[in-house]
């Protein structure tokens, strides 16, 4: 019996110390997480209210990505005052706003808080051909953009003032068009992969009315009817005509038809007159 009681005082005595410990170590990981969050805390209101973290200056934005647009005209489309705190900027806010400006299609922002920067990746709209309006015969526009305007290669039009800020070495397209956006917007794509992609140079494309689509080309007028399914064959049958100038003087041409590819017509201008003799 003495030898049970006396391994169990033993045993009664180590659990004490035992639990010492724990509550010891309890204590100090309490004192730790007191201390780290009140320094977290403190962190968080230092942060704040540095002013060292804080946008003064346009210069503290870096655009990246732009080659049409200037980095001064990017910028100025920013919805930023200054001084802005940098926390407080929120960049999916900035890239909405931009990607609202019909010359970006994309963009991206990210926060940089040592040094304090903005640094913003954009995706340009690349202008493919200059939209024309339309003008009626008192000389009024008709139902369409009241000044020239930019296509790029979906369709999407853009005022050529919110690319006035262009880069020096940048020019912009030589292809015009000249119709209703609604007749020509929803075959825009294919239209213009089509002429992009033909040896034939088309200078401008007249979409006013849209039973018959005309393209001012190198080789004359030429008269496509409706647009269809069969463009890109007309435009593959022009490519077979470009020796016509050779057998033909082109002044002498009104226009070519190729409403029917698999039967091209010639249309000649009427010779004219002779004048009477006095």
């Amino acid at each position: 019996m003495t030898n049970i009681a006396s391994v169990s005082q033993e045993q009664l005595t180590n659990r004490r110390q035992q639990l010492r410990r724990e509550r010891r170590i309890k204590f100090f990981q309490s004192i730790w997480r007191s201390l780290l969050v009140g320094g977290m805390a403190s962190g968080l209101v230092w942060a704040i209210t540095l002013p060292d973290w804080v946008i003064r200056k346009p210069e503290q934005i870096a655009i990246k990505g732009n080659y049409f647009l200037s980095v001064q005209a990017i910028r100025a489309l920013l919805p930023l005052s200054y001084p802005q705190s940098l926390l407080r900027v929120e960049p999916q806010a900035i890239a909405n706003a931009l990607e609202q400006e019909a010359p970006i299609a994309d963009a991206t922002v990210t926060r940089q808080l040592l040094p304090p920067l903005l640094t913003i990746q954009v995706k340009e709209r690349k202008p493919v051909a200059i939209a024309l309006p339309i003008v009626s015969p008192k000389g009024k526009t008709a139902k369409s953009p009241s000044e020239p305007g930019l296509l790029d290669e979906q369709g999407v039009w853009m005022p050529q003032s919110s690319y006035q800020s262009m880069k020096g070495n940048v020019e912009l397209p030589t292809l015009k068009i000249i119709g209703r956006s609604e007749h020509y917007r929803p075959y825009w794509s294919e239209v213009y992969q089509a002429i992009s992609h033909s040896p034939v140079k088309v200078i401008e494309i007249d979409w006013q009315n849209p039973a018959n689509l005309i393209l001012k080309t190198e080789l004359g007028n030429v008269h496509l009817g409706a647009y269809s399914s069969r463009f890109a064959q007309q435009l593959r049958v022009l490519d077979q005509m470009r020796e016509l100038p050779s057998h033909i003087q082109p002044s002498q041409i009104a226009y070519i038809d190729l409403k029917n590819p698999d039967s091209p017509v010639i249309q000649m201008k009427k010779p004219n007159p002779t004048p009477p003799r006095i």
